[in-house]
């Protein structure tokens, strides 16, 4: 329940974060415009807060915080006064109104530049991109790879860390090949190159670079117990730290996969566990306990073995100064951007499963996973939503801003406004469109949380 509470307070945090920066784009451009704003509102439906400023403009928080709007006069829906007509918003030129509309977009991109910026300078702990194994009979194991090594480079794109490894293989999906530099213990870097002709992401909810078969870097763990939890099967069996599991009803076991699979497969059943104690070998009868995970019942002691200690070589935090970090801020942004766009393509070609698209939930999730881990995770998710938001809006569906400034881009063209009917019919579609995008996402979100 606290989970769910946390996510779901993250997830009013981000949604009203980005919704009060793009609606605040549209605002300022448009009193720049000279355009009167009657409405700044925060949420849809019924206002729970309102304050009417000096400016006339009235101030609210609504109930439904799922987006928001700034309300403009327009002679086309408002009853104008003479004196008022030339701040109507269909007063102004094509290039005043257009901007007006790029302004909500634009707003959340320069908020992306700026949460990254504060995220690179407040630096974020990083692992670098470190090869541990290859997946047998994965795309990956096409090639000879040294390991462990490390990546340092997706078709000529510098990867610091996994997240962009991540990125940078989303952003080659689609294409004959993806060519990998690494980098191994002994500092010779060599070339790879996988052909990914046939890779298309499925509805599995890992990294691409898992989904090719990469393999990250993992300390060794041992079959010997670091950590017993109190009222756990394992402490009524009498298990104890230090012990080292030597065998399973019988099994030898010799590395910690073996044995936690072993466990996960008897939910519930009464077993014999060998284990070394102070070099002396004892037989434990331990009652195996019960966990359900996505409707699935699995088998758990509550144990956690001993693990060799992560390299501090590994490790490194990216941090900038104000103006680097700055400059950083923005080519992350774009590099976003760019990638947005892609996978937008992607979805329309078929490369990416419409099953990848997520929804309200998924986000609430992301968000309170984020959040828990701390600010500068919780920010670079912030500007991950918010660069998302920015290149949707963008798109030429009618209701979104894009589609505003497909119907501007026509009537700069022909040199008179689209007619009304058009319009009319044009929303109704794209509201038809964009209802069952939500469909879909809101479907996938709630087939993961059932799996």
């Amino acid at each position: 329940m606290l989970d769910i509470i946390w996510s779901l307070g993250a997830f009013v945090v981000t949604l009203g974060v980005l919704v009060t920066f793009h609606e605040f784009g549209h605002f300022w451009v448009a009193r720049k415009c000279g355009v009167k704003v009657l409405t700044f509102s925060v949420g849809f439906g019924k206002a729970f807060w309102q304050r009417t400023g000096k400016d006339g403009t009235v101030y609210q928080l609504s109930r439904i915080p799922l987006g928001g709007y700034v309300r403009m006069l327009d002679e086309r829906v408002d009853d104008v006064k003479p004196a008022d007509r030339d701040k109507s918003f269909n007063s102004k030129s094509v290039g005043q109104r257009a901007a007006i509309i790029a302004a909500g977009p634009a707003a959340n991109f320069l908020l992306a530049v700026v949460v990254l910026w504060g995220m690179f300078v407040i630096g974020v702990p990083s692992v670098k991109p470190m090869l541990g194994s290859v997946t047998p009979n994965s795309i990956a194991a096409q090639a000879d790879w040294p390991t462990p090594a490390e990546i340092i480079s997706v078709n000529g794109a510098e990867t610091e860390d996994w997240q962009q490894v991540n990125l940078a293989f989303a952003s080659a999906l689609g294409e004959d090949k993806a060519t990998v530099t690494v980098r191994d213990e002994q500092q010779r870097t060599r070339t790879l190159t996988l052909d990914i002709s046939s890779w298309r992401l499925g509805n599995e909810q890992v990294p691409t670079f898992m989904a090719l078969g990469l393999q990250p870097y993992q300390p060794e763990i041992f079959t010997e117990l670091d950590y017993v939890q109190e009222n756990s099967p394992a402490a009524e069996a009498g298990l104890q730290e230090g012990d080292k599991i030597v065998a399973f009803d019988g099994t030898l076991m010799s590395d910690w996969s073996q044995i936690r699979d072993a466990i996960m497969a008897v939910p519930g059943a009464e077993v014999e566990m060998t284990v070394e104690r102070q070099q002396v070998e004892q037989t434990i009868q331990v009652t195996i306990g019960e966990r359900e995970v996505n409707g699935q019942t699995y088998g758990y002691l509550g144990v956690e073995p001993r693990r060799e200690a992560y390299p501090e070589a590994y490790r490194f935090v990216q941090q900038y100064g104000i103006v680097d970090g700055l400059v950083k801020g923005a080519e992350r942004t774009w590099e976003l951007m760019v990638l947005s766009v892609k996978m937008i393509g992607k979805l329309i070609t078929g490369t990416v499963s419409v099953t990848n698209l997520s929804g309200p939930v998924a986000i609430a999730e992301g968000a309170g996973v984020s959040a828990s881990y701390g600010l500068v995770y919780f920010l670079g998710f912030l500007a991950l939503i918010s660069v998302n938001l920015g290149i949707i809006n963008l798109v030429p569906l009618p209701m979104l801003d894009g589609g505003h400034l497909m119907f501007l881009a026509i009537e700069s063209v022909r040199k008179k406004e689209v007619s009304e009917r058009v319009q009319e019919i044009s929303y109704r579609i794209g509201g038809a469109l964009i209802f069952a995008l939500m469909a879909i996402a809101i479907s996938n979100d709630v087939l993961r949380l059932l799996r």
